[in-house]
Protein backbone atom coordinates (compact mmCIF):
# COMPACT_ATOMS: atom_id res chain seq x y z
CA UNK A 1 0.00 0.00 0.00
CA UNK A 2 1.35 3.42 -0.97
CA UNK A 3 1.97 5.98 1.79
CA UNK A 4 0.68 9.55 1.56
CA UNK A 5 1.76 12.59 3.58
CA UNK A 6 0.31 16.10 3.58
CA UNK A 7 2.02 19.48 3.95
CA UNK A 8 -0.34 22.33 4.79
CA UNK A 9 -3.28 21.62 7.07
CA UNK A 10 -5.46 24.65 6.39
CA UNK A 11 -8.68 24.95 4.41
CA UNK A 12 -7.46 23.48 1.14
CA UNK A 13 -5.68 20.70 3.00
CA UNK A 14 -8.92 19.80 4.75
CA UNK A 15 -10.65 19.68 1.35
CA UNK A 16 -8.15 17.10 0.10
CA UNK A 17 -8.12 15.15 3.38
CA UNK A 18 -11.87 14.58 3.07
CA UNK A 19 -11.17 12.85 -0.24
CA UNK A 20 -8.12 10.90 0.90
CA UNK A 21 -10.01 9.47 3.89
CA UNK A 22 -12.36 7.72 1.46
CA UNK A 23 -9.52 5.89 -0.32
CA UNK A 24 -8.86 2.46 1.18
CA UNK A 25 -5.77 1.71 -0.91
CA UNK A 26 -3.48 4.39 0.58
CA UNK A 27 -2.01 4.90 4.04
CA UNK A 28 -2.10 8.39 5.56
CA UNK A 29 1.19 8.56 7.43
CA UNK A 30 1.91 12.20 8.26
CA UNK A 31 0.54 15.73 8.42
CA UNK A 32 2.75 18.81 8.56
CA UNK A 33 1.90 22.42 9.38
CA UNK A 34 3.73 25.27 11.08
CA UNK A 35 0.76 25.58 13.45
CA UNK A 36 0.82 22.42 15.62
CA UNK A 37 -2.90 22.45 16.35
CA UNK A 38 -3.72 22.18 12.66
CA UNK A 39 -1.75 19.04 11.92
CA UNK A 40 -2.85 17.51 15.23
CA UNK A 41 -6.45 18.10 14.20
CA UNK A 42 -5.79 16.25 10.93
CA UNK A 43 -4.51 13.27 12.91
CA UNK A 44 -7.65 13.31 15.06
CA UNK A 45 -9.94 13.73 12.07
CA UNK A 46 -8.40 10.91 10.05
CA UNK A 47 -7.54 8.67 12.97
CA UNK A 48 -4.24 7.97 11.27
CA UNK A 49 -0.71 9.28 10.86
CA UNK A 50 1.42 11.58 12.94
CA UNK A 51 1.63 15.37 13.32
CA UNK A 52 4.78 17.32 12.39
CA UNK A 53 5.88 20.95 12.18
CA UNK A 54 9.02 20.09 10.18
CA UNK A 55 8.37 18.50 6.78
CA UNK A 56 11.91 17.09 6.50
CA UNK A 57 11.47 15.29 9.81
CA UNK A 58 8.14 13.97 8.56
CA UNK A 59 9.84 12.66 5.42
CA UNK A 60 12.62 11.06 7.50
CA UNK A 61 10.20 9.26 9.82
CA UNK A 62 7.30 8.33 7.54
CA UNK A 63 9.07 7.83 4.21
CA UNK A 64 6.00 8.64 2.07
CA UNK A 65 5.61 7.57 -1.55
CA UNK A 66 3.64 10.74 -2.33
CA UNK A 67 2.75 14.07 -0.78
CA UNK A 68 -0.06 16.60 -1.13
CA UNK A 69 1.27 20.16 -0.83
CA UNK A 70 -1.35 22.78 0.02
CA UNK A 71 0.48 25.93 1.12
CA UNK A 72 0.19 29.69 0.42
CA UNK A 73 1.62 30.77 -2.97
CA UNK A 74 4.64 32.54 -1.49
CA UNK A 75 5.74 29.44 0.45
CA UNK A 76 6.60 27.29 -2.57
CA UNK A 77 10.20 26.38 -3.30
CA UNK A 78 12.20 24.57 -0.63
CA UNK A 79 9.49 22.00 -0.05
CA UNK A 80 9.26 21.02 -3.72
CA UNK A 81 13.02 20.91 -4.24
CA UNK A 82 13.45 18.64 -1.19
CA UNK A 83 10.52 16.48 -2.29
CA UNK A 84 12.00 15.98 -5.75
CA UNK A 85 15.45 15.28 -4.33
CA UNK A 86 13.98 12.49 -2.20
CA UNK A 87 12.10 11.01 -5.18
CA UNK A 88 8.63 11.57 -3.74
CA UNK A 89 5.69 11.99 -6.12
CA UNK A 90 3.71 15.16 -5.44
CA UNK A 91 0.40 16.93 -5.85
CA UNK A 92 0.82 20.72 -5.62
CA UNK A 93 -2.05 23.14 -5.14
CA UNK A 94 -2.41 26.09 -7.50
CA UNK A 95 -0.78 28.49 -8.12
CA UNK A 96 2.35 26.34 -8.02
CA UNK A 97 4.56 29.37 -7.27
CA UNK A 98 4.85 33.15 -7.62
CA UNK A 99 8.26 32.74 -9.26
CA UNK A 100 8.11 31.41 -12.82
CA UNK A 101 11.83 30.71 -13.03
CA UNK A 102 11.71 28.61 -9.86
CA UNK A 103 8.62 26.73 -11.05
CA UNK A 104 10.35 25.89 -14.34
CA UNK A 105 13.40 24.64 -12.45
CA UNK A 106 11.20 22.43 -10.26
CA UNK A 107 9.41 21.11 -13.35
CA UNK A 108 12.71 20.26 -15.03
CA UNK A 109 13.90 18.39 -11.94
CA UNK A 110 10.61 16.46 -11.79
CA UNK A 111 11.13 15.36 -15.38
CA UNK A 112 14.76 14.44 -14.77
CA UNK A 113 13.76 12.28 -11.79
CA UNK A 114 10.86 10.72 -13.73
CA UNK A 115 8.44 11.62 -10.94
CA UNK A 116 4.67 11.95 -11.11
CA UNK A 117 3.50 15.47 -10.28
CA UNK A 118 0.00 16.93 -10.56
CA UNK A 119 -1.59 20.27 -9.69
CA UNK A 120 -4.90 21.30 -8.17
CA UNK A 121 -6.82 22.43 -11.24
CA UNK A 122 -9.74 20.16 -10.41
CA UNK A 123 -12.14 22.03 -12.70
CA UNK A 124 -10.54 20.19 -15.62
CA UNK A 125 -12.23 17.02 -14.34
CA UNK A 126 -15.77 18.44 -14.49
CA UNK A 127 -18.11 16.69 -16.93
CA UNK A 128 -19.34 20.05 -18.31
CA UNK A 129 -16.03 20.33 -20.15
CA UNK A 130 -17.20 17.61 -22.54
CA UNK A 131 -20.04 19.56 -24.18
CA UNK A 132 -17.91 22.73 -24.03
CA UNK A 133 -15.05 21.06 -25.91
CA UNK A 134 -17.47 19.52 -28.39
CA UNK A 135 -19.09 22.91 -29.09
CA UNK A 136 -15.70 24.56 -29.57
CA UNK A 137 -14.46 21.79 -31.87
CA UNK A 138 -17.51 22.01 -34.13
CA UNK A 139 -17.96 25.79 -34.31
CA UNK A 140 -15.80 28.69 -35.44
CA UNK A 141 -15.17 30.63 -32.24
CA UNK A 142 -14.95 34.41 -32.63
CA UNK A 143 -14.58 35.74 -29.08
CA UNK A 144 -14.67 34.94 -25.38
CA UNK A 145 -15.40 37.02 -22.30
CA UNK A 146 -15.19 36.05 -18.67
CA UNK A 147 -15.64 37.31 -15.15
CA UNK A 148 -15.04 36.16 -11.61
CA UNK A 149 -16.16 38.29 -8.69
CA UNK A 150 -16.09 37.54 -4.98
CA UNK A 151 -15.21 39.03 -1.64
CA UNK A 152 -11.94 39.29 0.28
CA UNK A 153 -10.88 35.94 1.80
CA UNK A 154 -10.32 36.00 5.55
CA UNK A 155 -6.63 35.07 5.51
CA UNK A 156 -3.94 37.66 6.13
CA UNK A 157 -1.54 36.60 3.39
CA UNK A 158 -4.23 36.77 0.69
CA UNK A 159 -4.66 40.53 1.18
CA UNK A 160 -0.99 41.15 0.33
CA UNK A 161 -0.35 40.97 -3.40
CA UNK A 162 3.32 40.08 -2.98
CA UNK A 163 2.26 37.03 -0.93
CA UNK A 164 -0.81 35.84 -2.83
CA UNK A 165 -0.22 37.23 -6.31
CA UNK A 166 -3.59 38.97 -6.15
CA UNK A 167 -7.00 37.59 -7.01
CA UNK A 168 -6.23 36.85 -10.65
CA UNK A 169 -3.24 34.70 -9.67
CA UNK A 170 -4.65 33.07 -6.54
CA UNK A 171 -8.34 32.51 -7.41
CA UNK A 172 -9.18 33.42 -10.99
CA UNK A 173 -6.27 31.21 -12.04
CA UNK A 174 -8.90 28.43 -12.19
CA UNK A 175 -10.73 30.20 -15.01
CA UNK A 176 -7.49 31.24 -16.68
CA UNK A 177 -6.47 27.58 -16.68
CA UNK A 178 -9.85 26.59 -18.15
CA UNK A 179 -9.32 29.10 -20.97
CA UNK A 180 -6.09 27.31 -21.88
CA UNK A 181 -7.74 23.90 -21.47
CA UNK A 182 -10.71 24.75 -23.68
CA UNK A 183 -9.37 27.28 -26.18
CA UNK A 184 -5.59 26.79 -26.28
CA UNK A 185 -2.66 28.93 -25.27
CA UNK A 186 -2.79 32.70 -24.92
CA UNK A 187 0.15 34.58 -26.40
CA UNK A 188 -0.50 38.24 -25.47
CA UNK A 189 -2.17 39.97 -22.49
CA UNK A 190 -2.90 43.54 -21.46
CA UNK A 191 -4.18 43.97 -17.90
CA UNK A 192 -5.47 47.08 -16.12
CA UNK A 193 -5.93 47.09 -12.30
CA UNK A 194 -8.18 49.28 -10.17
CA UNK A 195 -7.96 50.05 -6.45
CA UNK A 196 -9.78 52.33 -4.04
CA UNK A 197 -13.17 50.67 -3.55
CA UNK A 198 -11.98 48.49 -0.66
CA UNK A 199 -10.75 50.57 2.27
CA UNK A 200 -8.27 50.01 5.07
CA UNK A 201 -11.12 50.27 7.57
CA UNK A 202 -12.78 47.26 5.91
CA UNK A 203 -9.69 45.09 5.72
CA UNK A 204 -6.60 46.05 7.71
CA UNK A 205 -3.40 45.56 5.74
CA UNK A 206 -5.21 45.17 2.42
CA UNK A 207 -2.74 45.72 -0.43
CA UNK A 208 -3.98 44.22 -3.67
CA UNK A 209 -6.19 45.04 -6.64
CA UNK A 210 -9.93 45.42 -6.15
CA UNK A 211 -10.56 44.73 -9.83
CA UNK A 212 -8.51 43.90 -12.90
CA UNK A 213 -9.54 43.62 -16.53
CA UNK A 214 -7.42 41.68 -19.00
CA UNK A 215 -7.52 41.59 -22.80
CA UNK A 216 -6.25 38.36 -24.38
CA UNK A 217 -5.01 37.28 -27.75
CA UNK A 218 -5.03 33.52 -28.16
CA UNK A 219 -2.55 31.71 -30.38
CA UNK A 220 -5.48 30.72 -32.56
CA UNK A 221 -6.37 34.37 -33.20
CA UNK A 222 -9.38 34.49 -30.88
CA UNK A 223 -9.55 37.58 -28.66
CA UNK A 224 -11.22 37.92 -25.30
CA UNK A 225 -11.43 39.58 -21.90
CA UNK A 226 -11.47 38.55 -18.24
CA UNK A 227 -12.67 40.84 -15.46
CA UNK A 228 -12.04 39.76 -11.90
CA UNK A 229 -12.61 41.47 -8.58
CA UNK A 230 -12.79 40.86 -4.83
CA UNK A 231 -14.99 43.90 -4.13
CA UNK A 232 -18.28 42.01 -3.77
CA UNK A 233 -20.37 42.50 -0.64
CA UNK A 234 -22.97 39.89 -1.60
CA UNK A 235 -23.84 37.33 -4.22
CA UNK A 236 -26.04 39.72 -6.18
CA UNK A 237 -23.19 42.02 -7.21
CA UNK A 238 -22.00 40.04 -10.25
CA UNK A 239 -22.52 36.95 -12.34
CA UNK A 240 -19.25 35.04 -12.70
CA UNK A 241 -18.90 33.02 -15.89
CA UNK A 242 -17.13 32.47 -19.21
CA UNK A 243 -18.96 33.12 -22.47
CA UNK A 244 -17.62 31.69 -25.73
CA UNK A 245 -19.26 32.97 -28.89
CA UNK A 246 -19.55 32.32 -32.62
CA UNK A 247 -21.23 34.63 -35.13
CA UNK A 248 -24.59 32.99 -34.50
CA UNK A 249 -24.42 31.16 -31.16
CA UNK A 250 -22.78 31.19 -27.75
CA UNK A 251 -21.89 28.97 -24.82
CA UNK A 252 -22.19 30.18 -21.20
CA UNK A 253 -19.84 28.31 -18.87
CA UNK A 254 -20.66 28.68 -15.17
CA UNK A 255 -17.69 27.36 -13.20
CA UNK A 256 -18.47 24.17 -11.24
CA UNK A 257 -22.16 24.44 -12.12
CA UNK A 258 -23.33 24.11 -15.72
CA UNK A 259 -22.90 24.91 -19.40
CA UNK A 260 -25.73 26.43 -21.47
CA UNK A 261 -25.65 26.63 -25.27
CA UNK A 262 -27.79 29.11 -27.22
CA UNK A 263 -28.34 29.81 -30.89
CA UNK A 264 -27.66 26.30 -32.15
CA UNK A 265 -30.58 24.40 -33.66
CA UNK A 266 -32.34 22.38 -30.98
CA UNK A 267 -32.19 19.18 -33.01
CA UNK A 268 -28.50 19.70 -33.75
CA UNK A 269 -27.81 20.12 -30.04
CA UNK A 270 -29.81 17.06 -29.12
CA UNK A 271 -28.17 14.84 -31.74
CA UNK A 272 -24.67 16.32 -31.86
CA UNK A 273 -23.64 17.56 -28.45
CA UNK A 274 -25.89 15.46 -26.24
CA UNK A 275 -24.00 12.46 -27.60
CA UNK A 276 -21.04 13.60 -25.51
CA UNK A 277 -22.93 14.08 -22.26
CA UNK A 278 -26.68 13.99 -21.71
CA UNK A 279 -28.27 17.42 -21.57
CA UNK A 280 -30.68 18.44 -18.83
CA UNK A 281 -33.50 19.69 -21.01
CA UNK A 282 -34.26 22.73 -23.11
CA UNK A 283 -34.13 26.05 -21.26
CA UNK A 284 -35.87 29.21 -22.42
CA UNK A 285 -33.81 32.36 -21.76
CA UNK A 286 -36.39 34.65 -23.34
CA UNK A 287 -39.25 34.33 -25.82
CA UNK A 288 -36.90 34.21 -28.80
CA UNK A 289 -34.00 32.19 -27.40
CA UNK A 290 -33.92 28.57 -26.38
CA UNK A 291 -30.87 26.65 -25.26
CA UNK A 292 -29.85 23.44 -23.57
CA UNK A 293 -28.16 23.10 -20.21
CA UNK A 294 -25.56 20.51 -19.17
CA UNK A 295 -25.20 20.35 -15.40
CA UNK A 296 -22.11 19.41 -13.44
CA UNK A 297 -22.94 16.05 -11.90
CA UNK A 298 -19.58 14.60 -10.87
CA UNK A 299 -17.39 15.07 -7.81
CA UNK A 300 -14.53 16.54 -9.83
CA UNK A 301 -12.46 17.36 -6.74
CA UNK A 302 -12.39 13.73 -5.70
CA UNK A 303 -11.72 12.72 -9.32
CA UNK A 304 -8.70 15.04 -9.42
CA UNK A 305 -7.22 13.55 -6.25
CA UNK A 306 -8.10 9.99 -7.22
CA UNK A 307 -6.44 10.37 -10.62
CA UNK A 308 -3.19 11.40 -8.94
CA UNK A 309 -3.36 8.47 -6.50
CA UNK A 310 -4.05 6.03 -9.34
CA UNK A 311 -1.14 7.44 -11.32
CA UNK A 312 1.27 6.85 -8.44
CA UNK A 313 -0.04 3.37 -7.74
CA UNK A 314 0.07 2.31 -11.40
CA UNK A 315 3.11 4.33 -12.43
CA UNK A 316 1.08 5.73 -15.35
CA UNK A 317 0.43 9.51 -15.25
CA UNK A 318 -1.33 9.68 -18.63
CA UNK A 319 -4.79 10.35 -17.16
CA UNK A 320 -3.69 13.36 -15.11
CA UNK A 321 -5.34 16.35 -16.80
CA UNK A 322 -3.18 19.00 -15.15
CA UNK A 323 0.39 17.79 -14.63
CA UNK A 324 2.78 20.13 -12.84
CA UNK A 325 4.49 21.02 -16.10
CA UNK A 326 1.21 22.26 -17.58
CA UNK A 327 0.34 24.17 -14.40
CA UNK A 328 3.59 26.08 -14.93
CA UNK A 329 2.20 27.25 -18.29
CA UNK A 330 -0.90 28.62 -16.56
CA UNK A 331 1.39 30.30 -14.03
CA UNK A 332 3.26 31.98 -16.88
CA UNK A 333 -0.07 33.34 -18.13
CA UNK A 334 -1.27 34.86 -14.86
CA UNK A 335 2.16 36.27 -13.99
CA UNK A 336 2.27 37.93 -17.43
CA UNK A 337 -1.00 39.63 -16.49
CA UNK A 338 0.57 40.91 -13.26
CA UNK A 339 3.56 42.17 -15.23
CA UNK A 340 1.23 44.04 -17.55
CA UNK A 341 -0.48 45.67 -14.56
CA UNK A 342 2.89 46.85 -13.29
CA UNK A 343 4.32 48.06 -16.61
CA UNK A 344 1.02 49.34 -18.06
CA UNK A 345 2.02 47.66 -21.31
CA UNK A 346 0.93 44.57 -23.27
CA UNK A 347 3.03 41.54 -22.33
CA UNK A 348 3.89 38.46 -24.40
CA UNK A 349 3.19 35.27 -22.49
CA UNK A 350 6.10 32.87 -22.24
CA UNK A 351 4.85 29.77 -24.05
CA UNK A 352 6.75 26.92 -22.42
Amino acid sequence: MKKLAMIGCGGIGSYHLDHFMNFSDIELVGFCDLIPERCENFVKKSGKGKAFTDFKKMYDETKPDMVCIGIPPYKHGDIEFETVERGIHMFVEKPVSLDLGMAKEISNKITAKNLIAASGFQCRYDNINDPAKDYIAKNEIVVMQGSRVGGVPEVDWWRKKDLSGGQLVEQTVHQMDLLRYLLGDIELVYSIPTRGFITESEWAGYDTDDISTTIFKFKSGITGTMMTGCYSLNGASWDSKITIGTRSSRLDYILCSHVSIYGVDEQDIAEDIAGVVKGDGMQRRNENEIGIRFKSNVDFGTMCDRTFIDAVISGDPSKIRSPYSDAVKTLALVLACNESMETKQPVKVELL
